[in-house]
Order: structure tokens, then C-alpha cells, then sequence
């Protein structure tokens, strides 16, 4: 018996002690589950993430709980709660994805002339605020896809808050709650969203916003706050090798990797070898005409005619990909002209400004076992974008630097216009279902980097983990969004574990070639099987910041 009893008991214990490390395990670089799973900037996100879940909340709820604790955890460069975050979600009960801007526009007082009388390409500090896009986007897609209220999903963000790290976390802890405070003035959950955003843009905290934007030299004034409304928009699409990848609109430079894949499509990719150098050659030879177009034709379509459809037409894609020299590596930039049907724009030339920075962005991809997906990429620089907001524990971002101030272009400077960003989530759908939400932290270089996750995945069948495993390039053959950085033409940047012969074959084709030893951007992928049900989900583990998470 006592022998019977010692071994259960070392049984009990081996057991107890598996459980302890498999829940150590949980939150890691990657992660797989039936229930959910999610890939975000920061461990105590997904931490976050998985607890509401497991609290009985859908892919909305935990999306909306991820961005707001990351607004906390992610902040000094990564992303503030004044910032923005543009959302692609899939609602598996309609079967329909549909995209939630989360850009704030400039304020009415941002007029060209202003930026122009001052010197600053796009703003600095205080004037480079756009409206918060952050809180309305969260309240639009628990009204509009969640189960959960504000007080739900912000009481995560609140435990932390409460933890007092920072000496500014406990002024937002008070505003947080005053938040709370205002939804419980409605017994109806939808109703108490719209409390909560009628407080924040429409009540106190905008008037709060207000005076100090007057007094430190901001032009957000209450009537920006009051009128802003998150948009509800159609993706931009195109299908690729039988998947349908979705992607906002061309305020962003989402439809940018859309029409890479176009060009791409012309080519065996996979016969080429991955990462060898006719690969990497051809890729980045489609991302410079792409990028191209980008800088010439992308801006808000609220106040220019972007000629997207056109941009993406099978005629256009043909004649810009005979372009593409399979012997050498372009040396200048290439838009076209797709109003008039022909392959290069006569007479372009290209404009650039100063340059900033561009580590200003987190991660966030979720997928329940109900079919629901998420993809989403907060973003705002609170350090550039001023710091805090009087008392309030509120941090404003930068995203006006990404404006130019150069008369007749789509993207220049306007009041209640949307800066052409580089935030840019990624969904895939298969047969009608969501199979893939991808995200990548890293400026202009957002969408190099999803289009090699999408690459690796669709192309050579990579689980997520292998995806975000691999060598990745880019080139800044281009002009940067923030305050418009020079293009580095011909410019190729390699992982330093690239076989050195591939490498002096890329440089024999003209290629400038650096060599890097770090990640250049934080990667997200996350898979659904529609099959067995199985999420997987994966960050870059180089990166050392996006973690996963899964039950």
C-alpha cells in the first residue's frame, strides 16, 4: 500500500509538474490551439488575449483587449493609445471582411500653408497629432463584431495600470476608469460603447485634449475630436495562386504588396528555390515598381481619384512586369502611367524631403474556433508626437509626418485627410474562409516583409513558425513616408546568413548589397486549417518582441 501510494503521489507530482511546464509554454514565439490563439507585440498582451478567451470572448474581444494593454506595454516607441490602428477583420457569421480604418485625419487646422511657412515637411511634437483613432476603432469593433463592454476588455490594461511602473500609469488608470464610469450609464452593452466614445471624443477628455493642444502649439482642437467617426470600408483585394488577399485601402501602402503579388504571379517562384537569387531578384525587382507607383499615386480617396482599380488591372500588371530585368537590378525609380495605359510616367521626378524615424508600430493577429479573424497594426510614436496630454496619462502619436507638403500630390498635407500610412494589416481567405492574418511592425518596409510571410506560406507551404524563420531582404528603393526619406537606389539588404553565393550573384546583377544580423522588422503570421480546426500562430523570435499564444 505504501508502496502503491508513494508511486501516485510521484505520479500526481510528474503530472502537476508537466502541467506547470506546458502552461510555461503557452506564451512563447509560437504557439497552436483549437479554441484561439493571437501573435501580439508583448508578453503580457497575449497574456491578456488568452485570458479573455478563456472568459468566453471572440476574436473581437480579445483583439480589442490586446490593442489596449499594448497601448500600456508598447508605448515608449512602439505605440500609444493616441495613436491609430487600422483593422481587417473576418465576420464568420456574415462571411464578409470588411476593414476599420483606425487612421485619424488632420486636424482642420493643418493646411498646407502653415507646414509650408514653418519649414517642416509634415509637423513635429504637437503638430504632428492626427485624431486618436485608437479608442474609436476598439468601441466600433466590439459595437459592430464583439460579445464584451469597454469595462471588459480594459480591465486587463487596468490591473497593469494599477501596478504604477510608470509614473504616468496611474493618471491613465484615472481616465480609464472615468471611461467605466461613463458606460455604466447604460444597462444596453451596445449603448454603453457609444457612452464611452461620446465621453472621450465628444465630452471632458476632448476638452481636456483640447486645452492643452491650444497651449503647448497643437492645432486638435474639440471639433476634430467631436465629428470623428471610425470608417467602415471595403478591402482591396486581388487573388493570388487561388487565395484572396485583402488589405485596406490606398490611405495606406497595403495595395502596394496587391500589386507586387500581381507581378509575382508571372513567375515559378518555387522552381526558382527559396531565397536564392533569381527569387530575391525578381521580388525585389516587383517590390521597386510597386513602391514606385506607391509614391505617385497613393493618398486618401476621400479627397483624390486613386487609380487603384487600374493600378491592380491584369493590362497594367503585364506591361510593368516586362520591365522587370531578370539580369539586372533597377537603378531608378519606375512609376507608370495607368491612365494612360503605358508602362513608365514621362517626366517624373522624384521629390523627397529630411527623413525620420519609423519605429513606431506593434502587432496584433487573433483567430477564434468560431471562424472570426482579426488583423490589426496599432501604431503611434509617443515619444515624437509630444508625450503626454496634460494630466491625463494620454499619449498622442505622430502620424502627420507621414503627410508631405508638396502642392497637387495625393498625399499632401489637408485638413480631415488620413496620411497615406505604412500601417498595414493582412488577411487571406480560401473558399471563402479565413485561412491567414499576417502583421509586421517595421515602417515602410510593413509590407516587403508580409509579402515574404505570404511568399513562404502560399508559395512553399511554411507553418507559421517557418515563416517567420527565414531570411528575410528588403530594399529602400524608395521614397520613406515619414518627412519623406531619400530612396537608397538599388539597394538590397540581406540577413547575413545568406549563402555567399547567391549574395555576389545579386551583387553581379547590380545590387547594392548590405549585410544585416537583425531582424529589421517585427513579423506576425497566424494560420487557420478549416479542416481540423487547428490555429497556429508565430512571431519572429530574433525580434524578441511578438509573442504567441494559444489554448
Amino acid at each position: 500500500m505504501r508502496c502503491s501510494w508513494s508511486v501516485n503521489v510521484i505520479v500526481v507530482l510528474l503530472l502537476l509538474n508537466l502541467s506547470a511546464v506546458l502552461r510555461a509554454e503557452e506564451i512563447s514565439w509560437h504557439a497552436s490551439g483549437k479554441n484561439g490563439a493571437l501573435a501580439a507585440g508583448g508578453k503580457e498582451a497575449v497574456e491578456v488575449g488568452l485570458e479573455i478567451f478563456k472568459k468566453g470572448g471572440n476574436a473581437i474581444d480579445v483583439a480589442a483587449a490586446t490593442i489596449l494593454t499594448l497601448s500600456v506595454t508598447d508605448y515608449r516607441k512602439y505605440f500609444c493609445f493616441g495613436g491609430e490602428v487600422p483593422i481587417i477583420i473576418y465576420d464568420a457569421k456574415r462571411g464578409v471582411v470588411e476593414v476599420l480604418s483606425g487612421q485619424g485625419p488632420a486636424p482642420k487646422l493643418a493646411v498646407r500653408e502653415h507646414f509650408v511657412s514653418q519649414g517642416n515637411t509634415a509637423g513635429i511634437g504637437p503638430e504632428s497629432w492626427t485624431v486618436p483613432g485608437v479608442l474609436d476603432a476598439c468601441l466600433t469593433a466590439l459595437d459592430r463584431y464583439g460579445t464584451m463592454r469597454f469595462t471588459d476588455v480594459s480591465a486587463p490594461m487596468l490591473r497593469i495600470l494599477d501596478r504604477g511602473e510608470e509614473d504616468w500609469h496611474l493618471r491613465f488608470a484615472k481616465t480609464i476608469r472615468r471611461l467605466v464610469r461613463a458606460e455604466k450609464g447604460a444597462h444596453d452593452r451596445k449603448r454603453g460603447l457609444r457612452l464611452v466614445a461620446d465621453y472621450f471624443y465628444r465630452g471632458p477628455i476632448a476638452r481636456e485634449i483640447d486645452l492643452w493642444s491650444r497651449e503647448n502649439g497643437g492645432l486638435i482642437r474639440f471639433s476634430d475630436l467631436a465629428r470623428y467617426a471610425t470608417r467602415i470600408e471595403e478591402p482591396i483585394t486581388v487573388n493570388y495562386r487561388g487565395y484572396t488577399v485583402y488589405k485596406c485601402g490606398p490611405w495606406s501602402q497595403g495595395p502596394a504588396l496587391l500589386q507586387t503579388l500581381q507581378l509575382l504571379e508571372g513567375y515559378n517562384l518555387k522552381q526558382m528555390g527559396h531565397n536564392q537569387a533569381d527569387y530575391t531578384h525578381v521580388i525585389i525587382e516587383s517590390i521597386k515598381l510597386a513602391w514606385a507607383d506607391r509614391d505617385v499615386y497613393y493618398g486618401d480617396p476621400l479627397f483624390v481619384d486613386v487609380p487603384i482599380n487600374k493600378l491592380l488591372s491584369p493590362e497594367y500588371t503585364k506591361i510593368r512586369r516586362e520591365l522587370i530585368d531578370m539580369q539586372h537590378a533597377s537603378e531608378i525609380q519606375q512609376p507608370g502611367d495607368p491612365l494612360a495605359g503605358k508602362a513608365i510616367l514621362d517626366g517624373y521626378k522624384s521629390l523627397s524631403g529630411s527623413g525620420g524615424p519609423e519605429n513606431d508600430t506593434t502587432n496584433c493577429v487573433v483567430a477564434d474556433r468560431w471562424g472570426n479573424v482579426v488583423a490589426a497594426t496599432p501604431s503611434g510614436n509617443a515619444v515624437s508626437g509630444g508625450g503626454e496630454v496634460g494630466s491625463t496619462g494620454i499619449m498622442m502619436g505622430n502620424r502627420m509626418e507621414c503627410f508631405n507638403i508638396w502642392k497637387g500630390h495625393p498625399n499632401c498635407v489637408q485638413p480631415g485627410k488620413r496620411p497615406r500610412t505604412t500601417l498595414t494589416p493582412t488577411l487571406v481567405l480560401k473558399d471563402g474562409k479565413a485561412v491567414v492574418a499576417a502583421n509586421v511592425a517595421g515602417g515602410d518596409l510593413q509590407d516587403q516583409s508580409s509579402l515574404q510571410l505570404l511568399i513562404n506560406h502560399i508559395d512553399f507551404g511554411m507553418t507559421p513558425k517557418e515563416c517567420v524563420s527565414q531570411p528575410r531582404f528588403f530594399t529602400e528603393h524608395y521614397v520613406g513616408s515619414f518627412n519623406q526619406t531619400p530612396p537608397e537606389l538599388s539597394s538590397l539588404y540581406l540577413n547575413e546568413d545568406v549563402d555567399p553565393e547567391v549574395i555576389s550573384d545579386l551583387e553581379a546583377r547590380g545590387h547594392k548589397v548590405t549585410l544585416i544580423d537583425s531582424p529589421y522588422s517585427h513579423d506576425v503570421i497566424l494560420t487557420v486549417d478549416p479542416e481540423s480546426g487547428l490555429i497556429r500562430a508565430a512571431g519572429d523570435p530574433k525580434a524578441k518582441r511578438p509573442y504567441a499564444g494559444a489554448f
